[in-house]
């Protein structure tokens, strides 16, 4: 992580959308994610279906395409504040002092050899080169703010919302002048065109990530209000580039000159889809209905940032405050830990994980806590309804908005010539709306009758172990006796399971995996680059020669007041040739890596979940495309310009290795003891791996056809509403019907606020690519180390480093010699053998 669509016309809108959707990743509605895709008795006919859905995209594909020891040093964030800083410059001016074009070639100073401060900046033109359409600031703003300095590693220790305001202003109108500039001066070829569009959206790609990225992680009203005010003046920008028919034309005539064919895949690819970007961007509209259609944008972008932002508050709102500790009986001592530890936040100095008082919230690691281990029936009920009905009534109701969205959505749609919305966001997707329809209608239908035997166990299970509710089962049963089940069945508990999983420890054993796959080496280097919060570190990422190839920064743990839930990967900067800092070689990427696991506790490292293992595992998975990419074109380079549908691959391929013998004993270590994790339990872990996977599956199923239904079939205003609509499809996805009050649409913000509108399908669509991914790794053997190290040099090579130059489709038949096969993914769910006795 979910990611993001960079294209130049829309681009900054549509850049916004994608960065959204990878700040979805993982919340998915309750933070349990499906981990099997059907049931035990699938029909023969599925692997058929399966693989013709895959089989007639080709030729679409081809065209677009976390108790007791201190963490050790190797996470542990140093003491000192004198993080070396920015040397303050004017961003984009001529007057910049110092380019890294001047600096060795190593590119970057590192922690350990303290240089003085340098400053960088997201584009410095080569030595002696004249930039097409030089961009200036006056050194008196640059001086004022931070946002206005020039950089690499953006200030985010500096970043205030009173610097929103201005900075963003003097940036438009910045990048603004650079566009009229470059609309007078346009020329149908690569430097005339693409290079300078490049460059301007950069500028503000930038510096608008940094300041949403701060709204994400360290969100205050003043932030909140600064962004919302000059959000509309971004939005007019956006359009006026997505509309500009200059460079529209511009690219058309790159498209239909003789050069064409002797173009690089990746630049044809720029080409193809740039044009169909403007198309969507409404630039083939009348002068009213443009105007009507740049209105509209302007509404729904307003409509999705509120919407997120009553989620979050909701969120927030609900604190429960207990006192007696039979309240909460059956919590684990780490959740104990966090109540008390939010307690003494929130002004309970005297809190004690044995004592109290707790305070509940909605915070994932809180929520999930209690539905799974609160043996207060009472409680699980009081805090499921609240989680469900988020943001659904008051000030912070959700569901005229939603109307309004979806209304909006399909008015864009039909001015655009779709028939609905669906269709417009199929248009950059691999798949169509009738083939992800077709998938999810598979999937539900072999999952059915498992997720059917799955509730009749469990009622099974509670009435054997005399519970009360076994003839009453309701949803704020159901996890809990899951989890009881699990442990019963598997004899494996996940909280027991914590001190074998310390996030120093897990962090290590990722990135032993990464170089042994992949060839690189990822060291801590903290002090280098500023950071928004203490708990945040930074690494580089190098060669097997040594050389920084990229940098990331880590953000690991919750925090309910000011952090959004879930967990995503974004990017900070982007490889790119034309944006070189040295003149020479590439500009170097930099992301950044956001969960929400439990934190510390007093001087406790933070204990993880197995399925938090598996999140940083898929979310490094998405970082991993992003910096190793060695696609230089910057429109293509790492996860921009993938198939939104395609681009879960490497973040899905990468949780198989959780369940890899030597990874998996490689992190496992006590916490105190260093004891491997014992070997019956890790195969008790696999055996568990497809656990409920009817149920599971179905829960996902019911997100994305709810999706699907609301943008292309759902009509705003008409006789159903948004809940009837969810209503009629939980009758086919889910056993236990959801409550009447169900209003969890309220606070869907993959699709409200993020970037999975008629999209959520993507997640099932990519798990047949990366679990066949996964199965050529089986092939050459897991223990044959030789063999992996082959294998992964040649994913790193393909799907790691073409980045969106090449079709998805062509890139996996690089990869694997063959086109992708659902077979994989039915063995690692279990289910081919039952497909093979059907």
């Amino acid at each position: 992580m979910g990611l993001y669509k960079y294209q130049s016309f829309n681009v900054i809108q549509t850049w916004t959308k994608r960065k959204r959707k990878k700040e979805m990743k993982y919340s998915r509605i309750g933070s349990q994610r499906s981990r099997a895709q059907y049931g035990s008795t699938p029909t023969p006919s599925l692997i058929i279906i399966l693989i013709l859905m895959l089989m007639a995209t080709r030729f679409s594909l081809s065209r677009s395409a976390h108790f007791c020891l201190k963490p050790p040093s190797s996470f542990r964030r140093p003491l000192t504040k004198n993080i070396l800083q920015c040397r303050s410059c004017p961003l984009w001016s001529s007057s910049f002092s110092l380019c890294l074009h001047s600096l060795p070639k190593s590119t970057l100073p590192s922690p350990h050899h303290r240089r003085k401060p340098i400053a960088v900046r997201s584009f410095c033109p080569a030595p002696g080169s004249i930039s097409d359409h030089p961009t200036k600031m006056t050194t008196a703003t640059s001086d004022d703010n931070p946002l206005l300095k020039d950089f690499y590693f953006p200030p985010f220790d500096s970043i205030e919302a009173k610097h929103v305001r201005p900075g963003i202003r003097a940036l438009l109108k910045q990048v603004d002048e650079d566009l009229e500039a470059l609309e007078k001066t346009v020329e149908p070829t690569w430097p005339k065109l693409v290079e300078p569009l490049e460059k301007i959206v950069d500028r503000l790609t930038v510096v608008w990530g940094v300041v949403n990225h701060l709204k994400s992680v360290k969100d205050n009203p003043d932030l909140r209000s600064a962004i919302e005010e000059v959000q509309p003046e971004k939005v007019a920008f956006s359009l006026k580039l997505g509309q500009s028919k200059p460079i529209y034309n511009a690219f058309k005539a790159i498209r239909e000159s003789p050069d064409w064919e002797s173009l690089s895949d990746a630049r044809k690819r720029i080409v193809d889809s740039q044009i169909k970007e403007a198309v969507l961007s409404g630039i083939a509209l009348e002068d009213d209905k443009r105007e009507q259609f740049n209105k509209i944008e302007q509404e729904l972008a307003k409509l999705s940032q509120k919407f997120g932002e009553n989620v979050l508050d909701a969120t927030k709102k609900f604190e429960k405050l207990i006192t007696d500790k039979k309240d909460i009986e059956g919590l684990p001592a780490t959740s104990l830990g966090l109540a008390a530890q939010t307690a003494v936040s929130k002004g309970h100095e005297k809190a004690t994980a044995e004592d109290g008082p707790w305070i509940i919230t909605l915070d994932a690691p809180s929520y999930m806590s209690v539905m799974q281990h609160a043996k207060n029936r009472t409680l699980r009920e009081e805090v499921y309804r609240v989680y469900i009905n988020r943001a659904s009534d008051g000030d912070l109701d959700n569901t005229g908005i939603i109307d309004q969205i979806l209304k909006l959505r399909l008015e864009k749609a039909k001015l655009l010539g779709y028939n609905n919305y669906a269709e417009v966001s199929m248009a950059m997707k691999m798949a169509t709306v009738d083939k992800a329809e077709e998938l999810l209608e598979k999937l539900r239908s072999a999952s059915w009758d498992p997720a059917v035997k799955d509730l009749e166990d469990l009622k099974e299970f509670c009435k054997s172990q005399g519970a009360p509710e076994a003839d009453d089962l309701n949803h704020w049963d159901i996890t809990f006796w899951s989890e009881r089940l699990r442990e019963f069945k598997y004899e494996l508990n996940e909280e027991e399971l914590r001190p074998y999983f310390s996030l120093p420890r897990v962090m290590d054993g990722l990135f032993s995996l990464v170089n042994m796959l992949f060839g690189i080496n990822v060291e801590p280097a903290d002090g280098l680059a500023p950071v928004w919060n203490n708990d945040v570190r930074f690494y580089r990422v190098n060669d097997s020669s040594g050389s920084p190839i990229a940098y990331f920064y880590f953000d690991p743990y919750s925090r309910p007041s000011e952090k959004r839930g879930g967990a995503w990967m974004d990017e900070v900067v982007s490889r790119s040739r034309v944006l070189s800092l040295d003149g020479a070689s590439a500009r170097l990427p930099v992301a950044h890596m956001v969960c929400n696991q439990m934190p510390p506790v007093g001087d406790k490292p933070s204990l993880m979940t197995f399925r938090e293992v598996e999140t940083v595992f898929h979310e490094f998975g998405h970082a991993l495309q992003h910096m190793l990419t060695k696609q230089d074109e910057g429109l293509v380079a790492g996860i921009r310009g993938v198939e939104w549908d395609a681009v879960e691959l490497p973040s899905q391929f990468m949780e198989n290795w959780c369940y890899h013998r030597d990874t998996l004993m490689g992190i496992a270590k006590h916490h105190e003891t260093g004891e491997s994790l014992p070997e019956d339990i890790y195969k008790k872990l696999l055996t568990a791996r497809t656990f409920r996977a009817g149920t599971l599956s179905l829960r996902q199923l019911r997100f994305a056809t709810v999706d699907l239904e609301l943008h292309a079939k759902y009509v705003p205003g008409g006789s159903e509403s948004i809940y009837c609509v969810d209503r009629r499809v939980s009758k086919r996805t889910q056993v236990l019907p959801p409550l009447p009050e169900d209003k969890f649409l309220c606070s869907f913000s993959h699709i409200f606020a993020g970037g999975y509108a008629a999209g959520y399908y993507s997640y099932k669509w990519a798990e047949v690519l990366s679990a066949d991914a996964f199965s050529a790794f089986e092939d050459a053997g897991l223990e044959n180390e030789k063999a992996v190290k082959e294998t992964g040099h040649r994913f790193r090579e393909t799907v790691l480093a073409l980045g969106g130059g090449k079709a998805p489709l062509e890139v996996f038949v690089q990869f694997r010699g063959r086109e992708p096969s659902p077979e994989p993914l039915l063995r690692h769910n279990g289910l081919l053998s039952a497909t093979a006795s059907a």
